[in-house]
């Protein structure tokens, strides 16, 4: 009786729009009248007559490619940083875990828009120091994407805090046996503290990586809803969207999350497979 609220939820909220979600990925739905069966015609055409659906498949790669490891090993640095016991740990831990919470909402990305604009703030510092005058880093294919995958870096503060937890786990003798040792601070890096963390680095990549394939809304703020200019920054839950709801699309829409589900599983699936040769744990 007490699960009642909770079973309720999960499949109202939960698991009946999974299962009306892949339903409707076989239907041509427009919301205004009933779903018309089609098969497989949805994936059949994502597959081999969508030219944008392979250009956001390109945009949401190279993002994922890029920003999730840049964003694992600053995360990894400034943990390293926090661990040496400097004094104000919690205010700095607080003051870094901020952009985690900003970081994906629409305030943060429409800053970021103005800051990277034509005459924005990177380009007025570019020629105030270096006199070097910037490109419009938004409006320019060539570094459109960049600039969301160093916003992206810049939430670094939900891996940085797992990170810490994890250095704080180690125990400190192994580093002393080291330096009695004459093992280099490098050295006992390699040896002592990445294999150490090499269950968190996991848990991290694959946390981050999902929430790299969902990225939505810099996207959309930054482009204006449009994935622009010429496609480079189309990421695959942005078409998703604009084919969901600017073209009332629904069924080719589901169907394109499904892809996204599939794709997201074979990355989990592989990770998990490999990680027994390159992640360590306590047994």
């Amino acid at each position: 009786m007490f699960l009642t609220p909770w079973l309720i939820g999960l499949f109202c909220f939960t698991l009946g729009p999974i299962v009306y979600s892949f339903y409707l990925s076989f239907t041509r739905f427009d919301l205004l009248t009933a779903p018309d069966w089609v098969g497989l015609e949805n994936y059949r055409r994502i597959l081999t007559e969508d030219p944008k659906f392979l250009a956001s498949m390109r945009v949401t790669f190279l993002y994922v490619l890029f920003s999730v490891p840049l964003k694992l090993a600053f995360a990894l640095a400034v943990a390293m940083l926090l661990n040496k016991g400097i004094k104000g740990l919690t205010l700095y831990r607080a003051i870094f875990y901020l952009p985690s919470l900003l970081g994906a909402s629409v305030a943060i990305a429409t800053l970021w828009r103005t800051i990277f604009s034509a005459d924005g703030l990177i380009n007025q510092l570019l020629w105030s120091f270096f006199g070097i005058n910037g490109p419009s880093w938004i409006t320019n294919p060539k570094y459109a994407l960049w600039t969301l995958v160093v916003l992206g870096v810049w939430q670094f503060g939900s891996p940085m805090i797992i990170f810490l937890a994890g250095l704080r786990q180690i125990p400190q003798d192994m580093y002393e046996a080291a330096s009695l040792d004459g093992a280099s601070g490098w050295r006992q890096f390699w040896k002592i503290t990445l294999p150490l963390l090499t269950p968190i680095v996991f848990f991290n990549m694959i946390i981050q990586t999902i929430e790299a394939f969902k990225s939505f809304t810099p996207a959309f703020i930054i482009s204006g809803g449009l994935g622009g200019p010429v496609n480079s920054t189309l990421f695959y839950a942005l078409y998703l969207y604009q084919e969901a709801f600017s073209f009332f699309r629904m069924g080719y829409a589901s169907a394109l999350a499904w892809v996204l589900l599939v794709i997201i599983s074979l990355f989990t699936a592989i990770s998990f497979l490999t990680s027994r040769y390159w992640v360590h744990y306590d047994d």
